[in-house]
């Protein structure tokens, strides 16, 4: 176990209680829906003990006096690094020692932890750590995560068609809704009896697909909003995607078989190109989730993606249908559209896991 873990081991905590807040910090990353309050806010001021500066959430412990003057130790959980460095926030910007004062989502529980957005340095200067949160405590503040939300792309390398680093933008949304809206319908699916059964069985809270860094598989990592670099390889085309720092190869050779491939994480794709859009048809999936929320995928799902460029190479428009006969009474349409930013780069993802 490591220190953080132990650390947090000694609070107050009925022993029968311990093993089971330890799994949940141990396996609490991307389970934010299932575990915070995003309708309310609360603040808290201490100083750090321990940081993990890690995607995929920057994780601290806060050591926090009670009004009762004895000291709680708080289990913070804040934004991804990679999202803060390019929202202008250094890395390691809060360090071991540090007193902050820290707003942010309280737990849905009574565990003493938060989701901080906001983050008041001892030197007046306030960090904003999240998408979508406003400063509160400073004029003088870092973090401007507008980067994310721009619509234009450059124009500049049309030729290029769909071979360049695509860049997420949320004015367009994710092509997953409940990724990002916690009251989206799911119901909108078109699913059958025994994927709604496993979709009640399912505890976001401990069952998230993504905990202790497990990767997306196929269709989920497709909706990653970090950006993905598609390149020509020898008869592939690579699809290198920031989040968890996978690759997918898209095999050119329509003579390539399936027959004797094994179910794989990101399965087994063949493409083609109809003018300039690249149709891909990809099987052999072993992840078992469509989506995050729980709903699962069968190794009998076929999916189907288009990766269109517009004219100019500025935006690029991709299409994905799912079809599986198991789960769904018919094929699932999902749309996103992605944009070309000259100065983004791939960064490494270097995920935390936690030790089970």
């Amino acid at each position: 176990m490591s220190n953080f873990l132990v650390k947090l081991s000694k609070q107050a905590l009925p022993c029968a209680c311990i093993s089971i807040f330890l799994s949940s910090i141990a396996n609490a990353h991307h389970s934010f829906f299932g575990r915070f309050d995003t309708s309310a806010s609360i603040q808290v001021e201490g100083k750090v003990t321990e940081i993990l500066w890690r995607n995929p959430h920057v994780r601290m412990i806060l050591e926090v006096n009670t009004p009762e003057g004895e000291m709680a130790l708080w289990d913070i959980e804040s934004g991804s690094p990679t999202l803060m460095q390019r929202a202008g926030i250094k890395p390691n910007s809060i360090r071991v020692g540090d007193s902050v004062h820290l707003n942010g989502y309280p737990p849905l529980t009574d565990r003493k932890e938060m989701f901080a957005t906001n983050a008041l340095l001892e030197n007046g200067q306030e960090l904003v750590l999240q998408t979508g949160a406003k400063a509160v405590f400073s004029k003088d503040f870092l973090g401007d995560f507008s980067y994310r939300f721009r619509t234009e792309g450059d124009r500049s390398h049309p030729e290029w068609g769909i071979f360049r680093v695509w860049t997420f933008t949320g004015a367009d949304g994710f092509l997953f809704p409940e990724s990002i809206n916690r009251d989206y319908d799911l119901s909108n699916y078109p699913m059958k009896p025994v994927a709604i059964e496993a979709l009640a069985r399912h505890d976001p809270s401990l069952d998230n697909p993504t905990n202790n860094c497990q990767p997306k598989g196929m269709p989920l990592i497709m909706e990653q909003p970090l950006p993905m670099a598609i390149s020509k390889g020898d008869g592939v085309i690579l699809i290198r995607m920031e989040e968890y720092d996978l690759t997918r190869i898209i095999h050119m050779d329509d003579k390539a078989k399936t027959t004797t491939v094994k179910p794989s994480l990101l399965g087994f794709s063949i493409g083609h190109f109809e003018g300039k859009t690249l149709y891909v048809t990809t099987t052999n999936i072993s992840y078992p989730y469509f989506n995050q929320s729980g709903i699962p995928l069968s190794k009998e799902a076929t999916l189907h993606e288009r990766f269109t460029a517009i004219d100019d190479g500025s935006k690029m428009n991709y299409e994905l249908t799912v079809i599986d006969p198991i789960n769904f009474t018919k094929p699932v349409e999902l749309k996103k559209t992605w944009i070309h930013v000259p100065s983004e780069t791939i960064l490494p993802f270097d995920c935390l896991v936690s030790p089970e």
